[in-house]
């Protein structure tokens, strides 16, 4: 069975049969594809295309349309996307829901990430409860960084009062202690969104927000790979941060953008 392919179309939202189409192809033969054999190269490239993702991540083992067998290279590469508000909500949702070890959030201010999902603080107490490690790692709104950036983007201290109104959402997670939310004081080169070995990466480009730059979506292969280089770089960020003590830093008690 191709898990790869199954979990692409599960996570795109897209039946078997319109895959089918788009290859001009019979539904059967999807199937059979869905089942473990290898499609011709021609209907390799053209799902490839269709579901946005690198041909060798669906089939890492088959040859490059170059003829030379596939190295390895860009096998965790799910799919790009042309700016990170071009990610489907039920994306975000879906791995958030499914996630069963841990949810990792590495960004500055993340408003989106809350205002996009107004239950976001609930749904995430609800996979802690259920053993999931939950780490949230926001931007110290009076650190550094945070200034910096600020001045990068043009917003000046706009960037730290996004910081204070979008940690108010997760205010009601301290007390449950089955979440960490953590300050950095760090540059950030991308903000991470991690959901047990599928990580969403979203590199900051010089002078403009994070929403309006790419994302690159990556699934675990082994540990020589992009995705843990990036889930290092979350583990030195988050070891580096500290506790958020609202009542000490007055946060204030609702959040808007």
């Amino acid at each position: 069975m191709n898990e790869r392919l199954h979990s692409v179309l599960a996570q795109r939202g897209i039946e078997p049969e319109s895959l089918a189409e788009a290859c001009d192809v019979d539904p059967k033969t999807v199937a059979r594809w869905l089942g473990g054999r290898v499609p011709h190269p021609r209907h390799r490239f053209r799902a490839a295309q269709f579901l946005r993702v690198e041909e060798t991540f669906l089939w890492p083992d088959t040859p490059t349309r170059t003829g030379r067998p596939g190295n390895g290279l860009g096998t965790e590469l799910v799919g790009t996307y042309q700016n990170r508000a071009s990610v489907p909500r039920d994306t975000w949702l879906t791995l958030l829901q499914e996630a069963q070890k841990q949810i990792d959030i590495l960004v500055f201010s993340g408003t989106f990430f809350a205002q996009s999902n107004p239950h976001v603080a609930r749904m995430l107490a609800e996979r802690a409860a259920d053993g999931v490690q939950v780490r949230l790692c926001f931007g110290d709104p009076s650190g550094r960084a945070a200034a910096i950036r600020g001045r990068e983007e043009g917003i000046g201290d706009t960037l730290a009062a996004k910081i204070r109104a979008s940690l108010t959402y997760y205010r009601p997670l301290l007390p449950k202690g089955d979440c960490e939310i953590r300050l950095h004081d760090t540059t950030l080169y991308n903000s991470l969104f991690r959901y047990d070995n599928d990580l969403l990466v979203n590199p900051h480009v010089f002078g403009q927000p994070a929403s309006a730059n790419p994302l690159l979506h990556l699934k675990r292969v082994d540990a020589t790979g992009w995705f843990d280089n990036y889930a290092q770089s979350y583990e030195t960020v988050w070891a580096g941060a500290r506790p958020w003590t609202p009542d000490e830093e007055g946060t204030a008690t609702h959040g808007q953008d």
